[in-house]
């Protein structure tokens, strides 16, 4: 582990001086009241923080949970769509579920996953006084003001009200703002860079001046409006913009870069020693505070929390129907990594050589009110989509999405969560190095239920030799059980499978019926009502693993 949480991202040693970095993040209450650009801005936030660490961003996956495939959901599949595909940054995965408990707030989870060298990993944190504040990116305006505030913080019930605070995206703008920011590592320009993400200016600042203290001048950022109250600055939410701390004497090279890709590049502050956070408005000072009251010595409390009985909920048919549907609007092919397409489990992108990454993103299984077995079941499902794709599970990133949690009820479903992510990584051995909490997800008081979403990366070590379709006289099996120690032997056997898919939502029939429409081939079911969960195989001989159930043989 190169970086774990604290920063934009996470970031995993892969070996030859290769970094993944990875991380998921929410956007909910904004696709609650505007679903196409609360999905779209979810990603180029996203986006953002893969690139402010320094990588370049290989693949995107989102975590979609709606009430329906209704209006709302189709809007925010396009809105995915349109960011990710403009951008140019392929989408691989993910899961999209319905449950009528998602209805009047749904779930957009975005995660990205970028490539970086080793020795690249850069910091949001401030260094160096006299160095320049500099942000670049798209000017500033009112769209976005309140989102983490008015959105993200509060019940949704008037939300039509909220949607001014909704964010707008501009893809092309995004796709310059990356390759500007990647020029400016590479070319050793920056000494640290930030994503000017959720409260804009206010939450970026705060963290890049948490060891040394930062001015900034709002009446020198570029805007949109003229008439921008110096609050408003502050917190607008206007997307595509990062600050980056230069030297003073790179500025110029800082500029020029940028006006190459016809971005906005203005100097609006320095870095200090004096450990505050200070703003100014025509030379007068109209906020300050230490920047550590705004991060490492935050109020912190403990969370009251009260069990509760939970009962599974059933399960809607439309969950079990193809979702093909959906990921056929986004592009995944577009960068010439991808070696394994999305849909069937994980798929696999090219890092070096016949070197590849498995990446997968997965919530607990439908129906699930069991707050840790949610917890432990997102883990393990999303490891084993890794593992079956042929990677060694490596990470883990988490989306932690739940209503009050000033509720006792509430607080005991996060606690009881994250004690199951916490267990199930343990299992595996592997660490979660990055992510991001989304609570007040309640309408009216009415909450969703505990929804921890878990992202995975995994490493292929040939990406020729993985797990594919089913081929004609291949032997079927059942390995069954649950646990770190299937998800080993799945990624350790994987190159004797011509197929592997784990049994998860809607049982072993739909299992099967999924790996035969990945083939393009049926199989002869020779046994029917086979108990039990885990991953189906084919295979030309028998795994060896300690309970095998042979189902049929593939026509």
């Amino acid at each position: 582990m190169l970086q774990g949480p604290g920063e934009n991202a996470g970031v995993i040693d892969l070996g030859a001086g290769v970094a993944v970095a990875f991380k998921v993040e929410s956007h909910n209450h904004p696709s609650a009241v505007e679903p196409f650009q609360g999905a779209a801005t979810g990603v180029g936030g996203i986006l953002r923080d893969i690139v402010a660490m320094g990588a370049r961003p290989v693949a995107l996956l989102d975590g979609l949970r709606f009430g329906e495939p209704d209006w709302h959901f189709r809007r925010a599949v396009a809105g995915i769509g349109h960011y990710g595909n403009c951008v140019g940054v392929p989408n691989l995965g993910g899961e999209c579920a319905f449950d009528d408990a998602y209805a009047l707030n749904p779930l957009v989870n975005a995660m990205c996953v970028g490539l970086l060298p080793t020795e690249r990993v850069l910091s949001a944190k401030a260094q160096g006084a006299g160095n320049a504040l500099v942000l670049y990116g798209a000017y500033t305006g009112r769209d976005g003001i309140g989102g983490a505030s008015v959105l993200a913080s509060q019940d949704l019930e008037g939300s039509d009200e909220k949607r001014p605070s909704v964010q707008i995206g501009d893809p092309f703008r995004g796709k310059a703002l990356i390759e500007v920011s990647l020029e400016l590592v590479e070319r050793d320009l920056v000494r640290s860079l930030q994503d000017c993400g959720a409260a804009g200016l206010a939450s970026s600042l705060s963290e890049m001046a948490r060891d040394v203290g930062v001015d900034v001048h709002l009446d020198r950022v570029p805007l949109r409006e003229a008439d921008l109250e110096p609050w408003e600055i502050m917190i607008s939410e206007s997307q595509e913009r990062m600050v980056a701390v230069v030297a003073p004497e790179r500025v110029d090279e800082v500029r020029a870069v940028c006006a190459r890709w016809e971005l906005p590049c203005t100097v609006i502050g320095e870095v200090t020693e004096h450990g505050e956070l200070r703003a100014f408005f025509d030379d007068e000072i109209v906020g300050s505070i230490p920047a550590a009251f705004l991060t490492d010595e935050c109020p912190r409390y403990d969370v009251p929390t009260a069990p509760h009985p939970v009962a599974p909920a059933p399960v809607a048919a439309v969950n079990h129907e193809s979702k093909a549907w959906v990921f056929e609007q986004y592009d995944h092919l577009v960068g010439s990594r991808t070696v394994r397409r999305p849909g069937l489990d994980a798929a696999v992108l090219r890092v070096d050589g016949i070197r590849g990454l498995a990446v997968s993103l997965d919530g607990p299984p439908l129906g699930e009110r069991d707050p840790f077995a949610a917890g432990w079941g997102a883990v393990m499902e999303a490891a084993l989509n890794v593992a079956c794709a042929g990677g060694e599970p490596l990470a883990l990133t988490d989306c932690l999405n739940f209503g009050n949690p000033e509720k006792p009820e509430i607080g005991w479903e996060l606690e009881q969560a994250i004690e199951g992510i916490g267990q199930a990584a343990n299992e595996l051995g592997i660490p979660v190095v990055s992510g991001n909490v989304s609570l007040y997800n309640e309408t009216g008081g009415s909450p969703i239920p505990p929804t921890p979403v878990v992202g995975c990366v995994g490493l292929v070590r040939d990406v020729t030799r993985i797990p594919s379709r089913w081929r004609s006289g291949d032997t079927v099996y059942l390995l069954r059980g649950r646990g770190a120690e299937l998800v080993d032997f799945v990624w350790r056997n994987a190159q004797r499978f011509s197929l592997a898919h784990d049994v998860s939502d809607g049982g072993l029939e739909l299992a099967l019926a999924e790996a035969a429409a990945w083939s393009r081939l049926d199989f002869v079911l020779s046994q029917h009502k086979v108990p039990g969960v885990g991953v189906v195989v084919a295979a030309t001989g028998r795994p060896a693993w300690e309970d095998v159930v042979e189902l049929g043989t593939v026509a």
